[in-house]
């Protein structure tokens, strides 16, 4: 019978597509992939800039309820990014500066936690990355249930175990380990033509035709 926790295996990253990837802009990494993929509503709790990019290992809980992340805290490894979707709910915090302190020692590299966390300060006196829905100083319940290492929705995004997880002060965006490389290859065509507008700007040369050609096309 079904007692309503799962737990499967994790999935081995890809360090070959983490390597590419990091570094790069959220914002970059976004428009290149049609605008459509990074996370709504959840934003980083450090006071520093942050920037994170590693192997997710998901869990799904109950709103209020952190059991299975705590089982999901034993199979944590150097490289590995907690991504925790907590139906959105900030009414319970679902990882504090205990938790955090664990996953930063077994070597994760940031947590994604869509759902509330607290003893926010500690998250920036450890330096340790750190995106959440909201804080709120009200402990978890540890009943269950939840699952480790199945797809999740975090603000509006599927993450499955395994994927790419990329985080900065803009937000998170994630790719399976796949298109990782032909991710990258886009961005940086993006950062080079970025870089060349910016620079016209400075040199007081800004060409914004496109707007015209795009309002043509709208009939204007």
């Amino acid at each position: 019978m079904w007692n309503g926790i799962e737990i499967n295996d994790r999935v081995e990253p890809s360090l070959e597509g983490i390597k590419a990837l990091s570094g790069f802009p959220t914002s970059i990494v976004g428009d290149v992939t049609g605008r459509v993929i990074g996370t709504t509503g959840l934003y980083p709790v450090n006071k520093s800039p942050v920037t994170a990019c590693g192997n997710a290992l998901t869990v799904k809980v109950r709103s209020g309820d952190n059991l299975l992340i705590h089982r999901a805290l034993r199979m944590l490894q150097p490289g590995d990014i907690l991504v925790v979707d907590g139906e959105g709910d900030i009414t319970r915090a679902l990882f504090g500066e205990i938790m955090m302190s664990v996953a930063k020692a077994k070597g994760a590299v940031a947590a994604v936690i869509d759902g509330a966390i607290r003893d926010v300060n500690s998250f920036e006196a450890k330096q340790f990355p750190c995106w959440a829905r909201g804080v709120n100083l009200k402990g978890p319940y540890k009943d269950g249930p939840g699952a480790v290492n199945v797809p999740v929705s975090i603000g509006g995004l599927v993450i499955n175990p395994g994927d790419i997880v990329l985080g900065d002060s803009d937000g998170v965006v994630a790719f399976s380990p796949r298109v990782a490389l032909e991710v990258a290859n886009l961005g940086k065509e993006k950062i080079a033509q970025e870089i060349a507008t910016l620079k016209s700007i400075e040199e007081g040369v800004y060409n914004d035709s496109w707007i015209d050609l795009v309002l043509k096309q709208k009939g204007c």
